[in-house]
């Protein structure tokens, strides 16, 4: 999949993911969407994202976690 407003470069933040043109890595803005959780106030503190940075981020984060079933123990 690929992702127009992320990027990883090595010569980066160390090639972690963050938004194109900012500073702003992947983990930095899941934070920040867990601080704020009225986007308003976090447009505002951050005007450089904005509703379709975000969304491409949490679908990064959910095209990271593997895709797996547990089998739960039964109870005696």
């Amino acid at each position: 999949m690929a992702f127009e407003h992320i990027e990883s470069n090595p010569a980066k933040l160390n090639g972690q993911p963050c938004l194109v043109g900012t500073r702003l890595t992947v983990r930095r803005v899941l934070s920040l969407l867990a601080t704020y959780p009225d986007r308003t106030e976090l447009y505002r503190e951050f005007p450089e994202l904005n509703d379709t940075n975000v969304q491409e981020v949490l679908q990064y984060a959910q095209a990271q976690l593997p895709d797996r079933t547990a089998e739960l123990a039964e109870l005696p």
